[in-house]
């Protein structure tokens, strides 16, 4: 099997980035809070050297659009837009979670905590899934602009 490095390397920091939060969310149900703070830190950093990764090779190489079969593409595609949504959905909340727990406001961090990791967890899960279909499962298709990768044309 081959694989592209650079898709690799930033799957496996998503898959990471979610390993930190269940670690950090273990930490803290046991009140651990110093050490769920690093966690959730790591988490963070992991997820933001994912997105570098991910925007400077978009930048610069493009994106891989689906090789599979066409009778699989359309549902590939609606689960790619669906995946996408989630990340963005769950990079902002991620955010303000992380950015709530810094300011020490802990009634927001602590009723946004659960959804974000949730969220984050079922963005890595789906991430994996994109990785797989398009590296694994299928040969990638062609290198080109992120629009024409995701939608397929």
């Amino acid at each position: 099997m081959n694989v592209p490095l650079l898709p690799t390397i930033s799957t496996l920091l998503i898959v990471l980035s979610a390993l930190f939060v269940a670690i950090g969310w273990n930490l803290i149900r046991q009140r651990k809070i110093e050490a769920h703070k690093k966690w959730m830190i790591a988490a963070a950093v992991a997820a933001v050297l994912f997105l570098i990764i991910y925007i400077s090779r978009t930048i610069l190489v493009g994106n891989t659009s689906f090789g599979g079969p066409d009778s699989v593409k359309r549902y590939y595609t609606i689960f790619l837009i669906f995946h996408i949504n989630l990340a963005t959905f769950g990079a902002i909340l991620g955010g303000i979670t992380l950015r709530a727990g810094l300011k020490n406001n802990l009634d927001k961090h602590r009723k946004l905590g659960p959804i974000a990791s949730v969220v984050w967890f079922l963005t890595a899960i789906t991430g994996v899934a994109v990785y797989l279909l398009l590296y694994v499962f299928y040969p990638g298709g062609e290198t080109t602009s992120a629009i024409r990768a995701i939608l397929g044309y």
